[in-house]
């Protein structure tokens, strides 16, 4: 008797656990796809040129990036965009005396959990692996910086009323000109 009960217990264990997590799985679930910058080295030279680099990459994706409406474009688009992507960290790279230049790729690595500051409701990713726009800096052994390519967090900005905004060199260029 203790056999059939234990028996039955396990299976309606089984069950709730079943319908319990079909209630609480997620509608829909997001997919990301993450920008890592790796910089040559942890000298104060190539951590600098790094950020340097991260700004023009972060300027030139915006515009690429505004109609992306899936991971899997982001992924398509960002891998039609290597040479693009490369000659703009090799152009900042050179513009500030570096020898070494930069390789891009689409990799899926490992992420610590990270936590993004949004204006609503901040977004925590966490840690796992990810699909990735990896750019690596000459060797690509330094310290990095990442953010998120697809949701576009990291190339956005908001101004005070909460619209989308974005930013882009030519325009400030004629901004400037004409003023």
């Amino acid at each position: 008797m203790k056999y059939i009960i234990s028996i039955i217990s396990v299976i309606g264990l089984v069950v709730i656990l079943v319908v319990c997590g079909m209630c609480y799985a997620p509608a829909t679930e997001v997919e990301y796809l993450r920008i890592h910058i790796r910089a040559n080295s942890n000298s104060q030279a190539d951590q600098a040129v790094k950020y340097m680099v991260k700004d023009a990459i972060v300027e030139a994706l915006i515009p690429i990036l505004s109609e992306v409406e899936s991971k899997e474009e982001a992924i398509s688009t960002m891998e039609s965009n290597f040479g693009y992507i490369e000659s703009i960290a090799n152009a900042v790279l050179a513009s500030e005396g570096f020898t070494y230049t930069a390789h891009a790729k689409i990799d899926n690595e490992y992420f610590p959990t990270r936590t993004y500051e949004m204006e609503e409701e901040d977004l925590t990713l966490v840690e796992g692996y990810y699909d990735a726009l990896i750019l690596e800096l000459g060797t690509g052994t330094g310290n990095n910086w990442w953010c998120v390519v697809y949701p576009a967090f990291c190339f956005t900005k908001t101004n005070n009323f909460d619209n989308i905004v974005y930013i882009s060199k030519i325009w400030e260029i004629i901004k400037s000109v004409s003023n």
